[in-house]
Order: C-alpha cells, then structure tokens, then sequence
C-alpha cells in the first residue's frame, strides 16, 4: 500500500540553490538514503518520530515544493527551512583573497545546510575516518542496506532506504562491520556514540563551541569528525576540516600556488575566522583543487589521534 503523503511549499528569504546546498548530505553517487531523479531530490531518514522520505524539487521561481512520506513525514517538512540554509547568514563576509570573492559571487545562492541529525551525520563521518572515499561508501552502503529498512515511499520514487537509529547502529554485530570493511576502531567509536545518541543529539541546541566540546569528548571523535559533523548537522560556518588529507593541500593550492598543511591553512584562514568552513566549502564549489599525481590511496594509518 501506498504511503500517505504529506506536502508543503517554501519560499526561501533569498535566493537558494536547492542541490548545491543539500548535496553535503549524500554520501557518494551510491548513497542508499539519497538520489537525485529527474531535478528532483529524494532523502530518507530516520528521525525522532520514525523513518520517512523527503522529495524536494525548486521551481523556477526560487520556491521549494516538498512531499514526504512515513512516521517522520511532518519532522522533515518543519525542518526544511534550516535543511537549506535558513538561518544561514553570510551578510558580514568579506572576502580576503580574489579566488574567495570570485567564488562567492559564483555561488551566492549556496546555504549551509543544518540537518539537526548528529547520529545520522556522525556514523558515515566515522566510518570516513582513514580510508578513501570509495572505501568508505562502500562500506555504509552495506550497512544501511543490511540493517536499515526500506524508506517509505511512492511506487514512482527510486527505492531508497531509511538508515539505523542510534539503537539499531549498536546493534549491528562486530563481524558485521568487519565484513563491511570496518575495523574495529571505527566500529567502537559508533558504538561508543550510539550509546550517548541522546546527549550527542543535545548538541543541536547547544553553543557551537560547546556542542563542538561534547562531540569530542567520545573516544574516536577527534577535530575533524567533529567538524565534519558539525558542518552538516549544525550548520557550523566556521567547522573547518582540520586533519582532512586533502583539505589544506587544497586550500593552500587554490590561495598561493602552493600545497601547505593544517597549520599552513589556518594562518590562510585567520581573517575569515567564523567563517572558514565557508571559505572552505566555497573554495570547493568552485573546483579549486590541486593536481592530482599518482594512484589514489587511503589516508596514512598513522593520521594523530586528535585529528580522527
């Protein structure tokens, strides 16, 4: 039987481009719980009241027409404003450097998303830690489809599913996580933050540097998971990725010519304090990357505890 399904339009305060600004929630083109189908944007999730499915499509006049379906249907249609970057407000940045200016002009309609899903932010970011992209969606993709449940939804919307709550993450048996390419490092720390899910989630109404504290309070939750997250789930202007293996090089490419390292890129960053991770994020929606030499590789097993 069909879901029942529950719709709502939006119109955004400024001008919002509706993919660029939720695109930081899809993990890899393979994504169980995202796809993109004819312009329109489809996201499952688990949320406080139970799985359901999120369709976003922009018309062309700026406005977002919403549907949703399942238990979670009304918890994701009251949290759109803030998934597409409502509460963002970029009106006191200035731009230090010409490619920082070029590329805010470029995408003055991107938004920092803010899910308010810690868990569901934390869990793949903790999986990312030390491998390769490739490696690391390949590895939640397994365990999404293994242990989540099918996303309610439309018999013409892709099949998607609806990942674990934090209870159903602790569940999920040691060699589960081997077999999906996890070791057991990774595995602890999930464990660790499922069994904290309550408080962790907390952290969507706290202070950022407080939130940011508690975060990484958790063994296996370090500077850069926790600005990962809070990119994502808080919707923190200033969650620069520190210890990312190609986030500095990147950075100091796109600003001097030069690759540099973490504490290269925050004396690169000091004028925009508050607001690196949008520099950040904006350098990266303008393609700024530096060449690539080489086979790709996994990040270096040695990476300082800190830093995961």
């Amino acid at each position: 039987m069909t879901p029942k399904e529950i719709g709502r339009e939006w119109q955004p305060r400024r001008p919002t481009h509706l993919g660029s600004t939720v695109a930081v929630h899809r993990r890899g083109g393979g994504d169980p719980t995202m796809a993109v189908v004819g312009g329109r944007w489809w996201l499952a999730r688990h949320t406080p009241d139970g799985p359901g499915t999120l369709a976003l499509r922009q018309r062309p006049d700026g406005s977002v027409e919403a549907q949703a379906w399942g238990s979670g249907a009304h918890w994701l249609l009251d949290g759109i404003p803030e998934l597409l970057g409502d509460a963002d407000d970029d009106s006191a940045f200035v731009a230090h450097h010409p490619q920082v200016a070029n590329a805010h002009r470029a995408h003055a309609d991107w938004r920092i998303s803010r899910s308010r899903q810690v868990i569901q932010s934390l869990v793949p970011t903790v999986i990312e830690q030390r491998v390769t992209g490739a490696e690391a969606f390949a590895s939640y993709r397994r365990l999404v489809q293994a242990f989540g449940e099918p996303a309610p939804r439309p018999s013409e919307a892709p099949r998607l599913w609806a990942p674990p709550d934090a209870k159903g993450w602790a569940a999920i048996p040691s060699w589960e996580w081997l077999r999906a390419g996890v070791d057991a490092g990774r595995a602890d720390a999930v464990m660790r933050a499922a069994a904290y899910a309550g408080r962790l989630e907390e952290c969507v109404d706290l202070p950022l540097a407080q939130a940011h504290s508690r975060l990484r309070a958790l063994p296996g939750i370090g500077v850069w998971t926790a600005a990962e997250v809070a990119q994502r789930a808080l919707g923190d202007p200033d969650a620069v990725s520190f210890g990312d293996y190609h986030v500095a090089r990147d950075i100091g490419y796109a600003l001097t010519g030069v690759e540099t390292d973490d504490a290269g890129m925050e004396r690169l960053l000091e004028p925009y304090r508050g607001q690196r991770y949008r520099v950040q994020a904006l350098l990266g929606l303008a393609g700024h990357r530096r060449p690539r030499h080489g086979a790709r590789r996994s990040l270096p097993t040695h990476l300082p505890r800190r830093f995961r």
